[in-house]
């Protein structure tokens, strides 16, 4: 399972999720730094990636569109630091595997996390 993080994300995290194994990619070293959310998520199910984000525009997006894929985790707090995040995230990883793999949209804050299959009904 390949991540790809989004903009609104550090690129730190590219690094921090690579050292734990979890093949990642920060969106500016693919894409433009202004694309909009849609492309975003396009080249995430063309490239078979689930998008890290913290833009809860994306759950709008997979609803609105009842799309099965891209699989998406927004994270729903304030600290996005990767030093902060990292250890649940990829508890969060290990958890959801399955559902992110199958298509899922999985919401996380500081102390739970729930996923969602898609599509969104």
């Amino acid at each position: 399972m390949r991540i790809l993080i989004d903009m609104n994300l550090s690129p730190e995290w590219e690094d921090a999720l690579r050292s734990a194994g979890w093949p990642a990619t920060h969106w500016s070293r693919i894409g433009r730094p202004d694309a909009s959310d849609r492309e975003i998520m396009s080249w995430a199910r063309k490239n078979d990636h689930v998008l890290l984000t913290h833009d809860l525009d994306f759950g709008s997006i997979l609803a609105v569109s009842k799309s099965d894929s891209p699989s998406v985790i927004q994270i729903r707090t304030q600290n996005l630091t990767p030093s902060y995040l990292v250890p649940f995230i990829l508890r969060v990883l290990s958890q959801f595997q399955e559902a992110l793999t199958a298509g899922a949209l999985v919401s996380v804050d500081e102390t739970t996390a729930r996923a969602r299959v898609l599509p969104l009904m």
